[in-house]
């Protein structure tokens, strides 16, 4: 079918004048969402938008607009939409900590919220509508306390509600939490750290989810599926008041044109010429990914041409597009008829899976899942913890957290799906992918643990589900790297294919898909990946393509996600299910060095010089925990062995020299305490105490009385050890009696 194109602007958009009409100051609703209220304004900033519109949550406000062009772009079968979250350290009273003192790239917190945003809106545009959309956060204020990314959705859909743009909005947004067994709405940051689930919940009207997205310390299903309804429940709310707003305040819809007329003579040759081909191809179950999609391609390209021949005259741009609609409406049919998939599986079975770890003994953990035609590679690499991923000052701000000690990258190069490109700087959907599995591993990794983790996952081929694939590989790599990780973690992608009522939009028929295959992610209406332990959930993400879809499909998918979670956690525990035993031999090492004070000058070395050469020479790094505690990370124990050895060499014991019986000495202060100074005769002897009562012939309670300073050098008498304690026994005092009794003597000669 042809894009359906926009009118003109009604005239409407032209007389109205924002600056001078009556109310051009803007109007407010509020709705009161859990123990908090959300104030949405419009009509006082960014009025050349097509839609604008201020949320103000606590102290945090963002202003989010919605712009849209008049005609459509490229002849495009998607809608361009473009949503752009930006992070200003303005709005939380920072300047940026980069050279230029200025905002740069988007980050991957920018990334991700940016997407979260996108998934809760491009559901509910309309089928056919391709003008290039953009939408644009704008954080005005921050107070650290709510969360920012929760009033952006809500204000992008006020913004659109707001706005001549076609939309089938509003849709509301909450923040759903778990404190203490209760369903927090809308909790604070400092709540959050309490809370074992962070669930954002984006729904339309009629209750239905548009969106999730939620990570989870473990929860369990039944308080998950609470929570979800909760959070369906509240947004409920914020949808009546931005109906409220767009009723006394909105612009009229714009007009577009109805879909271009179809030429049912070519639309009839092509489904006689084609359907029979296309069901043949979906019914052999021999086929895989690579085959089915040639041989989908080879029908297109023969169809094509005999049609073009039969019809000389006619105008066949469409038929491209004809061909794919024929093919999606075959694919669904054909589940529906038969409630079996294409590759001859039954709606709740999973592919096979194998699993193998320790593929690479250097490595220190790897792992690689197969699960169908989907294979990917994990590996665990261990560093020291100042290898610590460092949060943007943004997002530490409003996470608290300023480093994690656990990462994990996702890599999904072209070769995946047989495809050729250029690799280059990580896209948003990598780093979405790598988010969400990176969240389903979190909860099980150990507190506190000594060492950074990164885990790295390549997707090797791709035929769906590859960032649950990452989550399955992640944890048996985990497991083989001998971390102790509470439990394995396992995800699933379930899918949907649905016939709706075409006046309400109400799903009335629909199947749901365990484990999807890449093409049933392409040609049905959901992308469910939910993931977890056998008594919990971790993370979960739903890419939804309905304008909302009931709860009772929701609550069924988290169900067969989470029967499906298990079985697979089962086969990997085939493999692998319990942390390796024993440390391989590349393995780091992490240990602790205790360094006398009056050591720590020969330790260090003049800069900094000695610890630079040990790092140097060895690969092992030296930190600093204290004044006396220092960190030694080895990457294997063969290399801390050889650091110690070092150390030990640096701070052996030379030949001390033999004293003599009251005999005077230069003794250089090395530290000063309260009772007195600690004094060094010879560099290779250990610091001896000079008490208070043996500096000064006058009574003193402190060294700083007579000015003195370490480093400074003094004259010291020395009278032996101590027999009980075998400390030396040094006196200043002495010294200064001897000369003040020559100087007496010599006064009174003069006299």
């Amino acid at each position: 079918m042809a894009a359906a194109a926009p009118r003109q602007r009604r005239s409407y958009c032209q007389r109205r004048n924002p600056w001078t009409d009556e109310g051009h100051s803007g109007a407010r609703v509020d709705v009161t969402v859990g123990s908090g209220t959300l104030h949405i304004s419009t009509g006082q900033l960014a009025r050349f938008a097509d839609g604008a519109a201020v949320v103000k949550h606590g102290e945090t406000s963002v202003m989010v607009t919605a712009v849209s062009k008049g005609r459509g772009g490229s002849p495009a079968s998607f809608l361009p939409l473009t949503v752009d979250y930006r992070q200003k350290a303005a709005a939380a009273g920072r300047i940026p900590t980069n050279y230029l003192r200025r905002e740069l790239g988007p980050t991957d917190s920018e990334v991700l919220i940016s997407r979260m945003i996108d998934r809760s809106l491009r559901p509910l545009f309309p089928s056919g509508y391709y003008c290039d959309t953009q939408i644009m956060c704008n954080l005005l204020a921050v107070d650290g306390i709510m969360d920012p990314g929760i009033a952006s959705i809500n204000a992008a859909s006020a913004a659109l509600s707001l706005s001549d743009i076609p939309w089938n909005g509003p849709v509301g947004a909450v923040l759903v939490g778990f404190i203490d067994g209760e369903v927090v709405i809308n909790p604070s940051r400092k709540d959050l750290r309490r809370s074992m689930l962070q669930l954002v919940v984006s729904a339309a009207e009629q209750s239905k989810v548009v969106m999730l997205e939620a990570s989870a310390e473990n929860i369990s299903q039944a308080n998950f599926q609470k929570a979800i309804k909760d959070g369906v429940k509240h947004a409920q709310h914020i949808i009546s008041s931005i109906k409220d707003l767009q009723k006394s305040h909105g612009k009229p819809k714009r007009d577009t044109l109805p879909p271009a007329s179809v030429d049912s003579e070519i639309e009839e040759t092509l489904k006689s010429l084609a359907f029979t081909k296309i069901t043949d191809v979906f019914s052999d179950d021999t086929h895989h990914k690579i085959s089915r999609d040639n041989a989908i391609q080879e029908i297109k390209e023969e169809v094509s041409v005999k049609i073009r021949e039969s019809f000389p005259d006619r105008d066949t741009s469409s038929l491209s597009e004809m061909f794919s609609s024929l093919t999606k409406q075959v694919f669904r049919d054909l589940i529906f008829s038969r409630n079996l998939r294409c590759d001859g599986r039954e709606l709740t079975q999973i592919r096979p899976i194998a699993c193998q770890v320790n593929l690479f003994p250097p490595l220190h953990g790897s792992a690689l899942f197969q699960r169908g035609q989907t294979q990917v590679l994990t590996t665990v690499t261990f560093d020291s913890p100042d290898s610590a991923a460092k949060v943007d000052a943004f997002s530490a701000i409003m996470s608290g957290i300023r480093e994690k000690n656990f990462f994990l990258h996702y890599e999904f190069p072209p070769y995946a799906t047989n495809e050729t490109g250029r690799p280059g700087a990580i896209g948003r959907r990598e780093l979405g992918h790598g988010a969400l599995a990176e969240k389903a591993l979190r909860p099980v990794i150990p507190l506190n643990y000594p060492f950074t983790i990164r885990l790295t996952s390549e997707v090797l081929e791709s035929n769906g589900s590859s960032s649950m694939a990452s989550a399955c590989g992640g944890s048996l790599a985990l497991l083989d790297a001998g971390v102790p990780i509470a439990e394995p973690v396992a995800g699933v992608a379930i899918g949907l294919v649905t016939n709706c009522d075409q006046s309400t939009g109400n799903v009335t028929d629909y199947r749901i898909l365990t484990d999807l295959l890449g093409i049933e992610d392409y040609m049905g209406d959901m992308d469910f990946k939910l993931a977890g332990t056998k008594s919990g959930v971790t993370a979960l993400q739903a890419d939804i393509k309905l304008p909302g879809i009931p709860l009772n499909i929701v609550m069924e998918s988290i169900q067969r996600a989470s029967d499906a979670k298990s079985k697979i956690i089962d086969i990997m525990n085939e493999t692998l299910s319990r942390p390796r035993l024993g440390q391989k031999e590349n393995r780091p090492v992490l240990e602790k060095l205790e360094i006398p004070v009056n050591r720590r000058a020969k330790f260090l070395g003049v800069g900094g010089f000695n610890i630079k050469k040990i790092t140097a020479d060895t690969g092992v790094i030296v930190s600093p925990l204290d004044e006396n505690t220092y960190q030694l990370f080895a990457p294997n124990q063969m290399a801390m062995d050889e650091a110690k050895e070092r150390v030990d060499e640096l701070l052996q014991d030379e030949k001390e020299p033999v004293l003599e019986f009251g005999a005077i000495y230069q003794a250089k202060i090395v530290e000063i305490k309260d009772f007195g100074v600690m004094v060094e005769l010879y560099p290779s002897m250990p610091p001896a105490l000079l008490h208070n009562s043996q500096l000064d012939l006058r009574k003193i309670s402190h060294p700083s009385a007579l000015n003195l300073s370490v480093g400074q050098e003094i004259s010291v008498k020395y009278f032996g050890r101590d027999p009980a304690t075998g400390q030396m026994r040094l006196s200043r005092k002495v010294l200064q009696s001897t000369a003040a009794a020559i100087a007496k003597t010599i006064g009174g000669e003069r006299s």
